[in-house]
Order: C-alpha cells, then structure tokens, then sequence
C-alpha cells in the first residue's frame, strides 16, 4: 500500500513592501512522501513571494505539465511558470513558451543549480530569473514546520523576514539571471 501524502496548513500574512502587495491568506499543502520539509517551505516562499491573483500550486508529481506553482488569469491562460528547486532544461523550455514569465525558486546552490542548463535550448533564456536564499537559511527554517503553522513574510530591499510558529529567521533573496 503506497503512503499517502501529508497535509500542512500554513495561515501566512504577507508584507511585501517591495511589491506593495499585503495579504492574509491560509494555504493547504499536501507534502508527497518523497517531498522534503525544505522543498516544501520553498514552495510556500514562492508562494507568498508570487503572490498575485490566480496564483495556485500545480497538480504536483502526478502533473508533469505543471511547475510547483503557477498563476492563471481569468480565461484560464498561465501567466507565470513558478519552478521549485532544480528543473530540467526542457520544463523550463516548456514553461517558458507557455507562459509569459518563468522563474525558479531553490533552496540549492544556485550554480550547481544552473549548471546543467548550460548550452542548452531553452526558450527565453535571457528572461528567466532564479531566485535563491542565504545558505543555510532553508536548512534552519525547514525543521520548523509542524502540520499547523504561522508564516509571517516581511520582504523589504530583497531581504526576507521570515517569521515561522514563533522563530525568526532572515535571508536575502538573490537574483541570478540565466543568460
């Protein structure tokens, strides 16, 4: 019998002063078994750092046509193509001929990370940005969550204040650019 996947709740109040964008809002985060807790909190970052109308996750593993998190407007076309973690050249090539902007979020070494795309065919390439944290800034939040979380998000001058059930932690958020 396969293991089934693990529900977090995550009730996140979101100030990013960068983007003048403040909300409240509780989001549902099915965890598959093979998920790590640090690919999980990169999820909901790029989450709440995306955050605009339209915005959902993807249908996870079982949707290979889908990144992490995506955002639809009102026909239903994908307007931003949001990766988590480190995708393949040819999920980017799709993303990026689907929707109008494509980034990636990682809680990797971003080098090690884009490494791989090199000489590859990917559409836009000069247009897509990967967004990444302080080392260590995932690894020491990651063990925070619980099934139940706050999540405060305070983003001002590319530094993220991260709030998590109680524990602070900061992180810059750095910008690599593909091309």
């Amino acid at each position: 019998m396969a293991i089934g996947s693990t529900m977090h709740t995550f009730d996140v109040q979101l100030a990013d002063m960068d983007r003048g964008v403040y909300e409240d809002f509780s989001l549902r985060v099915a965890r598959h078994p093979s998920e790590t807790d640090a690919y999980m909190l990169t999820r909901v970052l790029a989450y709440g750092l995306e955050f605009t109308e339209g915005i959902t996750f993807g249908g996870g593993i079982s949707q290979t046509d889908e990144p992490a998190v995506l955002v639809r407007d009102l026909t239903g076309l994908t307007t931003a193509w949001i990766e988590v973690g480190a995708p393949d050249a040819e999920r980017l090539h799709y993303g990026s001929r689907l929707a109008e902007r494509t980034v990636v979020y990682t809680h990797r070494d971003p080098a090690k990370v884009m490494a791989p795309w090199a000489d590859k065919r990917i559409h836009r390439s000069e247009d897509i940005r990967v967004f990444s944290f302080d080392p260590g800034f995932i690894d020491s939040a990651a063990p925070l969550i619980e099934r139940r979380n706050t999540i405060t998000l305070t983003v001002t001058e590319q530094v993220l204040y991260l709030d998590l059930n109680g524990t602070t932690l900061t992180s810059s958020i750095h910008e690599h650019a593909l091309a």
